[in-house]
């Protein structure tokens, strides 16, 4: 008896000496990702001072440039042969999590050297020509609050010529093999150029770091900070955007393409390919994402017309959108006050409810901001992650170019998408998480990201909104939009759509104006791929929560689900889903 009670001892312990061992991270992987994380910074100068980092704050990395590419390819390369070293079956789960998700991220990443994307590398949406205003307005990362601050710009503004000069060559080069812009998307980066060149240096968006020059600065500093940014402004900002504006305009435009889709430039289709399995984190192909797309839209289309019965309202569904979009009582607001104040209420109104949707609340601060004149025309509704150190806050920006012809339905879910508990929760939460290597403390994976923030938009009956039929139309109308983009983007560059279909589709099936369907069709047009992230992680994250609260019934936990889907970051889809089914049967 003793013997059994001996051995009974003996098999306990080591049974907890062995899960002790199971529990324990790799330090040897803990100081590789630590070291890939500072090494990179070299590569990502402007996400490194977003992040709050400062050692590269003077630097604009040339991404255009050759010696860049290979220098940033071999990078890639080396850091690929350094975890294959490591047996990721000896890893602790949190640890298996980050070696999948780094391999992978490495291996889409070299997979992408095999294209020539580097031969457009401008386009109307997002890209460094339209990073750098926003940076040397003052009122985005790029910090400037001491001496050395506004000097680190004046060092990026001197690498901005080298920048602009490899694109004209890489585009030049685009030109002679057909990988060039469609016309209509080249047409809008030169109005963009022209509009960021000022001849009053003083009215141009980089004199705003001087027109708030710190009090402490002495009157040397002062006056030698002036003078540097009166003739930055002049000679690095004004004339380079003029040359790149004269270059789109006489050289580039004639030979810019009237199709629409990466299926017409020299080995497109395959790429899109590449970016639809870089987006999405499936093995979706395009074909299949266009008839999730088709059914989807089919199915929110019914949703709408329920609605408008509910509401009884008499004619097309066509016109029901036209309604919803112009009728006066659907513009209450007179100011950008009061539209802002919408969104405050909005949130005052579902924040008891996010306690029993939440365990984990996310330390960072929010603001909701209209967005900056600059942009404004142009710019969408969007989040602007905090900084790791809660200096800068979360920012929800809202463009608001008319208060008075600012329309209320949608405005729910769109806080829900863009703001709480969207992608304030999700990136404040990743970032926060010290647990995490810093690579996965700001890895982003569109699928995931936007897909958790469109899950969070079918949140709202349970968060207290949508009570009013019309702010639930206008959520069944931004889901459609995410729909619709499953249908166009796949349509566009993989189907010869016309950027003319594409919008006609998109009027046809939800409410929008022209301009704003034409604005977002040219966004597919220029970073294909993109929008099908949304729609694809949306429906995966509810596919696993009705999967699971068929599962444990009565027992089902609502805030255990989101904290298991938030607590890790960024995940590519199947590794999301692998991690939940795993999580779930721990439970049961």
């Amino acid at each position: 008896m003793k013997k059994l009670i001996v051995f009974s001892l003996f098999l306990l312990l080591f049974s907890s000496c062995n899960k002790k061992k199971e529990a324990t991270p790799n330090k040897e992987l803990a100081t590789f990702f630590e070291k890939y994380w500072s090494d990179a910074d070299e590569f990502d100068a402007i996400g490194s001072t977003s992040r709050g980092e400062t050692k590269y704050n003077h630097v604009l990395p040339n991404e255009n440039s050759a010696d860049f590419r290979l220098k940033y390819k071999t990078f890639l390369e080396s850091n690929l042969a350094e975890i294959n070293k490591f047996d990721r079956a000896s890893l602790t789960e949190n640890d298996q999590l980050s070696y999948d998700i780094f391999k992978r991220d490495i291996e889409t990443n070299l997979e992408g050297f095999n294209f020539k994307s580097h031969l457009i590398p401008i386009q109307q949406f997002w890209g460094t020509y339209l990073t750098m205003v926003q940076l040397g307005s003052g009122e985005s990362d790029q910090p400037f609050k001491t001496v050395k601050d506004y000097d680190n710009f004046l060092g990026r503004l001197n690498d901005f010529t080298p920048w602009v000069d490899s694109a004209i060559v890489n585009m030049q080069a685009g030109i002679k093999i057909g990988a060039v812009l469609p016309k209509s998307l080249a047409l809008k980066v030169i109005t963009q150029l022209e509009g960021i060149v000022s001849k009053d240096i003083t009215k141009s968006v980089f004199y705003g770091p001087i027109n708030k020059l710190p009090k402490e600065f002495s009157e040397a500093d002062k006056k030698r900070i002036t003078e540097a940014y009166n003739d930055a402004i002049n000679s690095k900002v004004n004339q380079n955007y003029s040359k790149l504006a004269k270059f789109l305009k006489e050289e580039y435009l004639p030979k810019t393409r009237l199709s629409s889709g990466y299926d017409a430039i020299p080995n497109g289709a395959k790429e899109y390919e590449y970016l639809v399995k870089q987006w999405t984190t499936t093995k979706m192909t395009p074909d299949e994402i266009h008839q999730l797309g088709l059914k989807e839209v089919a199915r929110i289309r019914a949703e709408m017309e329920k609605v408008k019965v509910e509401v009884g309202f008499k004619g097309s569904l066509k016109d029901f959108f036209t309604f919803t979009q112009k009728d006066a009582q659907f513009k209450t607001f007179k100011t950008p006050k009061d539209v802002l104040d919408g969104f405050n209420k909005i949130y005052q109104t579902m924040e008891p409810q996010l306690k029993k949707s939440f365990n984990l609340v996310p330390k960072s601060k929010f603001e909701i901001r209209q967005t900056e004149a600059f942009r404004e025309a142009t710019a969408s509704a969007e989040y602007l992650q905090g900084s790791p150190d809660g200096k800068r806050p979360g920012v929800f920006y809202v463009p608001i170019l008319d208060a008075k012809t600012f329309v209320y339905p949608g405005m729910e879910s769109l806080f829900l998408h863009e703001a709480i508990p969207g992608h304030h929760y999700q990136t404040s939460l990743q970032m926060e998480n010290e647990d995490l290597p810093k690579f996965r403390r700001f890895y982003w994976s569109g699928a995931y990201g936007e897909g958790w923030a469109l899950y969070c938009e079918s949140l709202g009956k349970e968060m207290g909104l949508f009570t009013n039929p019309f702010q639930y139309f206008g959520a069944l109308g931004d889901e459609m939009h995410r729909a619709i983009r499953l249908v166009v983007d796949t349509g566009i560059h993989s189907k010869q759509w016309s950027r003319e279909k594409a919008i006609a589709y998109s009027l046809d099936n939800e409410p929008s104006s022209e301009q704003a369907a034409i604005a977002e069709i040219e966004r597919y047009m220029a970073i294909p791929g993109q929008a099908l992230s949304y729609k694809i992680g949306a429906l995966k994250i509810r596919e696993l929560r009705t999967k699971f609260e068929k599962q444990f019934g009565e027992k089902f936990n609502l805030a255990a689900f989101h904290d298991e889907v938030l607590k890790d970051g960024c995940l590519p889809i199947d590794v999301l889903e692998s991690k939940m089914n795993a999580w779930a049967a721990k439970i049961k």
